[in-house]
């Protein structure tokens, strides 16, 4: 059976509004880390939830740097 894809925009917004991070920004880390995720990907069903957290756990690293 099929997982339910998210609403990629509902998913950037969210993240965004927790990060405290453009929204452009996050589209853009999601995009990138999804191609990264994508290319060689033999199961695609956690994609979205795994690009999801890469990209929340990159954007709060980096804010605890700053």
């Amino acid at each position: 059976m099929d997982q339910p894809q998210p609403n990629v925009d509902e998913v950037v917004q969210a993240i965004a509004t927790e990060t405290d991070t453009p929204t452009e920004t996050v589209l853009k880390i999601y995009a990138d880390t999804m191609a990264d995720f994508s290319s060689g990907a033999r199961v695609f069903d956690y994609l979205p939830l795994l690009t999801a957290k890469r990209v929340r756990d990159k954007l709060r690293h980096s804010k605890r740097r700053h």
